[in-house]
């Protein structure tokens, strides 16, 4: 059962609390001669999902309209007729209300948002069906109440690098938050302002990259089902803007979600997608990382023919890599993230020796703080592998040196892992680094 955004935030709108909406309906349904209990235990129910019987979705539209001072349907209420059959593509200003709710919902720290499910089946394969298929959006242009040019486009740019680097340096559990109100605070407004088409795609471009970020924090902060839903959104955003090459670095991230969700089928048919319906305006360092990604997946499958298929088209398409030309979102593919993900294929296939090689290479290789501590992980994993206890416990110490500070519980993932392989040699050599390890693993997120 999904949470009920809409309605919260229409609620907020219309600054009437959840005792006052029940209150309304009860008098309104007495004037029609209905007799009417509810409470706002009730409207805590509708907040959660439940859609309430008979003609109480209508007369929640009328109270709220009459307060608003517009029509309100039953859709825009967030009740709409579950059995309708879905359009062939989501319409853009229904969109933005559900996606600017969700926004606002989530920075409230709503425990119902916050236990939102991961999206299962023919729904996780939707929005990405309706990325790579007609209808296209012809008009973006909106009438509002702001007037939207291109410097507030380039504030969202600059909004969008600074959350990146927040997050490469202190970790998504610290940087969620701070996303969050940056989108509800700054950013909403301007998505239902005023403005043409050419500057509305630039707008939703610019979105589309914030909304991306929201979704690797809260992927990093271990909300999983709202990571999948920020992922959507951008993806729909994308597919608004008309960038393509923007549509296949979301769809990237939804490959890595389904890796760690286990869903390696659907990564591998993800990643098809997006090199298929990016085609040649994808860059080459994305279309690298959806070959490494592919290759991680066959191997946790055991496919060892195909993962060396897709480590060959990864090599490939990092050799055409040209930094300059890349856009802003694929500089997360540095010098060592390809040499890290063949190691952690080839490791997974049974390849010790070249998968510690690959290891090595990458944990030698310059990056920024986080994918350091990966890289380290991975090293250490691969060393614990071919016996060599001594230097996994070395490579766990710089590990814990370089991940203090960060708040992300994909890093403490790691840390754990390398914990439990660390114990599993009982020696004596590597009590001090568990140790460590235990510690910081007490430090709540």
């Amino acid at each position: 059962m999904e949470p009920n955004t809409l309605l919260d935030a229409l609620l907020d709108e219309a600054g009437m609390s959840r005792v006052g909406l029940a209150a309304r309906i009860n008098s309104a349904g007495a004037a029609q001669g209905k007799q009417m209990r509810y409470d706002h235990s009730s409207v805590i129910r509708w907040l959660r999902g439940q859609r309430p019987r008979g003609r109480t979705p209508d007369i929640i539209a009328e109270v709220l309209s009459a307060r608003l001072g517009r029509r309100l349907t039953l859709e825009d209420i967030g009740m709409g007729a579950r059995s309708a059959p879905q359009p062939a593509g989501t319409p853009l200003d229904g969109f933005i209300g559900k996606a600017t709710a969700l926004w606002r919902g989530d920075h409230q720290q709503r425990d119902d948002l916050q236990r939102a499910p991961v999206i299962t089946g023919l729904p996780a394969v939707g929005p990405v069906w309706e990325w790579e298929n007609p209808p296209d959006d012809y008009d973006v242009s909106s009438r509002g109440t702001i007037r939207v040019g291109l410097p507030d486009v380039e504030q969202l740019r600059t909004a969008r690098s600074h959350y990146e680097q927040m997050y490469r340096k202190a970790g998504g559990v610290a940087t969620r938050g701070r996303v969050l109100r940056f989108l509800v605070e700054d950013t909403a407004p301007l998505m239902r302002g005023t403005y043409s088409d050419q500057t509305g795609r630039q707008l939703h471009r610019a979105v589309g990259g914030l909304v991306a970020i929201a979704g690797i924090c809260a992927y990093d902060s271990n909300a999983q089902g709202l990571a999948q839903r920020y992922y959507h959104q951008a993806l729909r955003l994308a597919k608004a803007s008309g960038d393509r090459a923007f549509g296949g670095y979301v769809i990237a991230l939804l490959v890595n979600h389904a890796l760690f969700m286990g869903e390696y089928r659907q990564a591998i048919a993800f990643a098809e997608a997006g090199l298929r319906t990016a085609g040649r305006a994808i860059s080459p360092a994305l279309a690298c990382d959806l070959h490494a990604m592919q290759a991680k997946a066959y191997a946790r499958m055991g496919d060892q023919e195909a993962a060396h298929r897709a480590i060959t088209a990864a090599e490939t398409a990092s050799g055409l890599i040209r930094p300059d030309e890349e856009p802003a979102e694929t500089g997360y593919v540095q010098p060592g993230l390809l040499e890290n993900a063949l190691a952690d294929t080839l490791m997974r296939l049974g390849d010790t020796g070249p998968a510690q090689q690959y290891a090595a290479e990458a944990a030698a290789t310059q990056t920024h703080a986080r994918g350091r501590v990966h890289r380290l992980a991975t090293l250490a994993d691969c060393e614990l592998r071919a016996g060599e206890v001594d230097r996994a416990a070395g490579t766990a110490k710089l590990m814990l040196d370089t991940v203090q500070g960060m708040e992300s519980h994909r890093l403490y993932d790691r840390l754990t892992s390398v914990r439990q392989n660390l114990a599993a040699t009982r020696s004596t050599i590597v009590a001090e680094v568990v140790g460590r390890i235990d510690d910081t693993l007490r430090i709540p997120l």
